[in-house]
């Protein structure tokens, strides 16, 4: 397993996990489930995230299609199958 991780501008934490068959991306976010929406197209998953006053995007890819996508809590994960 290879685990990169990442701290962003606004201190989202970002691991990356790496396994033989799947790789998983988890992010921690600083606001309720509600708040989030996550749309994938093709190899793409924008995440758009209300804050009340202001809505961030944010785009980054993935290393293939068709993932599987779930937020609770607050961290949101993402596994695409190899």
């Amino acid at each position: 397993m290879n685990e990169p991780q990442a701290a962003g501008h606004d201190d989202r934490f970002v691991r990356r996990y790496e396994y033989d068959d799947h790789s998983l991306l988890a992010v921690d976010l600083p606001v309720d489930d509600e708040q989030v929406d996550v749309d994938v197209v093709g190899s793409t998953a924008i995440l758009v995230i209300d804050h009340g006053d202001r809505l961030t995007e944010t785009e980054f890819e993935l290393p293939g299609t068709d993932p599987n996508v779930e937020l609770n809590n607050g961290v949101l994960e993402i596994t695409v199958n190899k």
